[in-house]
């Protein structure tokens, strides 16, 4: 019977132990600030990222918050220990504040990451 018992807890333990392998998302900066940049400039920034994890990690969704904003997600998974990246294109004919959110789903141990973009975009010569 304690044979039993301990085979069990031991199964048990070891089944535990496999569960433990996850993709993990670690960013670089989860807010990027365009600060005040011109109508028409450069619109595109880039959020980079590692896993940390020790599965290869699969970004399946990006999404923007609104139509303003085209994220951009890799295509192909990262391996653990590597890097990757997420583009976002703001369109900055859009004269005024910059708030958005970019969120990323994954099959990451948080499996939901909201990222932000903030700035303001000026009309030039505007005071």
């Amino acid at each position: 019977m304690k044979k039993t018992v301990l085979m069990l807890f031991v199964g048990l333990l070891s089944l535990g132990v496999y569960a433990q392998e996850t993709a993990k998302i670690e960013f670089k900066s989860e807010t990027i600030d365009y600060g005040e940049i011109e109508r028409g400039s450069d619109g595109v920034r880039v959020f980079e990222f590692t896993n940390t994890g020790n599965v290869p990690l699969v970004i399946s969704n990006v999404r923007s918050s609104c139509g303003c904003t085209i994220p951009k997600k890799p295509e192909e998974p990262i391996m653990p220990g590597k890097t990757g990246q997420i583009e976002v294109k703001y369109d900055t004919n859009r004269v005024g504040p910059i708030r958005k959110a970019i969120t990323v789903t994954s099959n990451a141990d948080t499996p939901t990451k909201v990222l932000k973009i903030k700035g303001t975009v000026k009309n030039p010569g505007a005071k």
